[in-house]
């Protein structure tokens, strides 16, 4: 199976809800990193998996939602408490979206909030 990962960083805000998590619960920003990996057994007629540019062009639009943003304020986390596990999913899940390629079979979102603290979500196809 083959594996194609990019990488970008952005800062977004939120606070967490529904629980007393001291100053969690305040708004606060964190410089996220997250990583996309795609994965399928087929590569396409140039030897791609997907080409780079493309998901460097789908993945940068999909940030540009997020940064800067309050997750919170953000309709995808209405009654959610905007945890980085919900984050991961919603990235995961909105890429997939947009990646209509059948030779892809898995994408999986790894999403960092500080130097130590990661999630991942993964997307079966």
């Amino acid at each position: 199976m083959y594996t194609l990962a990019i990488q970008r960083e952005f800062i977004a805000r939120h606070f967490l809800i529904g629980g007393d998590w001291g100053p969690e619960n305040e708004l606060h920003s964190h410089s996220y990193k997250l990583e996309v990996r795609l994965s399928g057994d087929q590569l396409d007629q140039h030897g791609y998996l997907l080409d780079i540019v493309e998901l460097e062009a789908i993945l940068d639009s999909l940030i540009a939602r997020y940064r800067d943003a309050t997750l919170n304020d953000l309709p995808e986390f209405d009654g959610l408490n905007p945890s980085i596990e919900h984050f991961a999913r919603i990235l995961c899940q909105t890429l997939d979206g947009q990646i209509s390629l059948e030779n892809i079979t898995q994408i999986e979102v790894q999403l960092w909030e500080n130097e130590i603290a990661w999630t991942a979500f993964r997307q079966e196809r």
